[in-house]
């Protein structure tokens, strides 16, 4: 039986007070109805329907290329109305699994069982023990302890608003069976919507076996419907990750002040100080130190290699023990070869350094290769840009570049050439030869600086 995934994403979520639909709200730095897709795959869905409507386009629009079959739910009648919009394009001899665009944390080993259970002709719910279920529908069971059906809160009596076994809204079932079931929900209740937890009383009425199946923790149920939900779901998605980097052998100084937006992969003995954000693909080689405040995105660390405070990492490639800042801030298309070293307040996109090369202070290089063994002194520039097309500065190996040069490219620098300090260089320096571009120093005899006048 092949396995159908439905996620429900057409709520409005207006306590989020937000432009954004509910689902696209970011978590970890992906928006919530992704980390749910994420898990649909992961479980081997042969189809993931998305039932959409607040936001309209905008929910399919953020995911685009994605093969997913998107249902627009013009009118949000409940739960039930908007699984059943998505029914006809779910074979009757398929699972139908239940996920919802809010709840992203819900790992596959909760849901496993719930697919086996269908695949076994049997309505699976998953449950959760919570000492206050406020908000959520109560399990409530019959005198031999099965499943008889599920009561929404504002439809409970206190006898069964006590209940603390809670409804997810997680469910598996036969399509079939859930086709028919769905067809018999009534409005008749509180808030007048057709409720998909009323199906748990079809089944029953049926025959059909009832599983509920508790998940592993509550965290991976909790859904979002504001600010204060989703900064919770961050917290504790953060400690789930520290914890497995832990696990792998990362040192975390502290453990709650890391962020990982995307997927971080570390060697052995790798150290990351607080605040360190982590976003796209990161890869960090055996024995790599992350300062505090560093901010590093879809780049590959080397081996050794040592990010210090307040540094900017992204999109580069760095070689083993390289060293990058403090405050330095590395783009995209920048390749450092072993032993490079990008020091303070130095910005490098779009170049090669070379191994055992230096740019360590107050410096910009772009656009650039620079060969093995150079030095690039303080204050130094390519100066790359003509205000209409980008161009190229070569400096070979060996070569040493003054304090304040300015490099106008296209310009190639020779190997083992020296630049001296506060040159402009506008053509091309020989290799192996001192090269000196500036104005002769003059004295203006007498000259009096402006002084200003009192105000009476």
């Amino acid at each position: 039986m092949t396995l159908h995934v439905v996620i429900l994403a057409a709520g409005q979520g207006t306590r989020m007070k937000s432009d954004r639909p509910k689902v696209l709200q970011p978590l970890a730095g992906r928006p919530l109805l992704a980390h749910v897709l994420e898990r649909a795959t992961g479980l081997g869905a042969h189809v993931t329907h998305v039932v959409y409507g607040h936001g309209g386009e905008a929910v399919p629009a953020a995911f685009p290329g994605v093969p997913l079959q998107w249902v627009c739910q013009p009118e949000r009648l409940g739960t039930g109305h908007a699984l059943a919009q998505a029914m006809p394009d779910v074979p009757d001899d398929a699972v139908v699994l239940v996920l919802y665009g809010d709840v992203p944390l819900i790992e596959a080993a909760s849901l496993l069982p719930l697919v086996e259970a269908a695949r076994a002709d049997r309505l699976a719910l998953l449950s959760v023990e919570l000492d206050d279920a406020t908000g959520y529908g109560r399990i409530v069971r019959d005198s031999t302890g099965r499943v008889a059906r599920i009561v929404e809160e504002k439809d409970a009596s206190p006898a069964e608003r006590a209940l603390r076994e809670a409804n997810t809204g997680v469910l598996a079932a036969p399509a079939g069976r859930l086709r028919r079931w769905l067809a018999g929900l009534s409005r008749d209740n509180a808030q007048g919507e057709y409720y998909l937890t009323d199906v748990v009383a079809l089944a029953v009425r049926d025959g059909v076996a009832v599983d509920a199946t508790p998940a592993a923790t509550a965290v991976e149920v909790l859904g979002v419907n504001d600010r204060s939900q989703l900064a919770g779901l961050e917290a504790a998605l953060r400690a789930t990750i520290a914890a497995r980097l832990m696990d792998a052998g990362v040192t975390l100084a502290d453990p709650a002040r890391i962020d990982v937006r995307g997927e971080l992969r570390c060697g052995r003995d790798v150290f990351i100080d607080a605040n360190s954000v982590f976003e796209g693909r990161v890869e960090l080689g055996d024995g790599v130190t992350v300062g505090p405040n560093a901010w590093i995105r879809d780049s590959r660390l080397g081996a050794g290699c040592t990010v210090r405070p307040n540094t900017m990492v992204d999109g580069a490639v760095a070689g083993p023990g390289c060293e990058l800042g403090p405050f330095a801030r590395i783009r995209p298309g920048t390749v450092l070869a072993d032993g490079a070293k990008i020091g303070n307040f130095v910005e490098v996109k779009q170049a090669a350094i070379g191994t055992g090369s230096k740019v360590n202070h107050l410096s910009y290089v772009g656009d650039a290769e620079v060969g093995a063994h150079v030095n690039v002194g303080a204050g130094t520039i390519t100066c790359n840009y003509d205000g209409a097309s980008k161009h190229r500065t070569v400096i070979g190996d060996g070569a040493f570049i003054g304090s304040n040069t300015a490099l106008v490219a296209p310009v190639t620098v020779g190997e083992g050439a020296t630049i001296a300090a506060g040159s402009t260089i506008t053509k091309d320096a020989p290799p192996g030869e001192l090269t000196v571009a500036r104005e002769r120093q003059v004295t203006i005899a007498g000259w009096q600086r402006p002084v200003k006048r009192r105000k009476d």
